[in-house]
């Protein structure tokens, strides 16, 4: 058996939707396991050298945690990652990694798992929801944790947004780094404010993108990690001054910004990777050999 899934990129927060919000980005890492190769994982693409080659890749962990979880057997297999997605960016690469490895697991074992299973196991591997729901719907997605756990609402994107990415070459931030320096607890003029510009984000990113530069102001998150990289704050806040909505990708450093004619983004010479992207319309699907 010859299995392939092909995993979007993500941005998530979009500004103020901190931890529920999240775009799909037409940027992939496509993984194949095949039943009938020599067991080996091998790595393609961006990470090498760094993504272990080993049964500590994360996609593996997540084949291997699910069929812990369900009881199954797994066959021995080859692993190939082939990577698009730039490491430690903020642009979903350990969330493309835990959604490929659960529905890989589940097709290998049969378990037939729901989407509301799959989402749920995914946000317990990656740690939240946001960036694996919208690996998984595709489009833009709202996570929330209800009563019965986790669920995504897709939205459609408004056809006019003009989504770049803007990756630095030398600055990284892990996921984990990023949260440590949140503060715990937030005035209430704070959060009033970003309820406001997350309810208008949903807005402008559907509808009306002439309300995006307003609508991912954000006062949660991004003012307490954009400091900690340097290069991605004064891009950040030229983009702003320019007229240029812009924020965080996830947890940054790199930036997601929204172009149009009369704002374009100009290109940033070395240092920095400018990435015109559409936005991904479908999700994480399994297709056999």
């Amino acid at each position: 058996m010859k299995l392939t899934v092909r995993t979007p990129a993500t941005v998530a927060n979009l500004g103020p939707g901190f931890d529920c919000l999240a775009l799909a980005i037409d940027l992939s890492n496509t993984f194949t396991v095949d039943t009938e190769a020599p067991p080996a994982v091998r790595v393609f693409g961006e990470g090498v050298g760094e993504i272990p080659p080993d049964p500590s890749n994360l996609v593996f962990r997540a084949i291997s945690y699910v069929a812990r979880e369900a009881g199954g057997s797994l066959p021995a297999f080859e692993l190939s990652c082939r990577n698009e997605i730039p490491l430690q960016r903020g642009l979903g690469s350990s969330a493309s990694a835990v959604v490929a490895g659960i529905l890989l697991a589940d097709r290998l074992l049969g378990t037939t798992l729901p989407p509301e299973r799959i989402l749920e196991v995914a946000a317990d591997l990656e740690g939240h929801a946001d960036n694996v729901a919208a690996c998984l719907e595709g489009g833009l997605v709202l996570a929330y944790l209800s009563s019965d756990g986790w669920r995504a609402q897709r939205l459609e994107p408004s056809p006019s947004l003009r989504p770049v990415l803007l990756v630095p070459e030398t600055e990284r931030m892990a996921t984990k780094d990023a949260r440590r320096v949140l503060p715990r607890d937030v005035p209430l003029a704070e959060a009033s404010f970003n309820l406001s510009r997350a309810a208008l984000a949903v807005v402008a990113l559907t509808t009306r993108p002439d309300l995006l530069a307003t609508a991912l102001e954000d006062r949660l998150h991004q003012p307490h990690r954009l400091p900690l990289m340097p290069a991605s704050r004064a891009l950040f806040e030229d983009l702003r001054d320019a007229g240029v909505p812009a924020c965080l990708a996830g947890s940054g450093p790199a930036l997601l910004a929204f172009e149009d004619d009369d704002h374009p983004v100009w290109e940033l010479g070395p240092g920095w990777r400018v990435v015109r992207v559409g936005i991904a319309t479908a999700g994480a699907v399994v297709e056999e050999a």
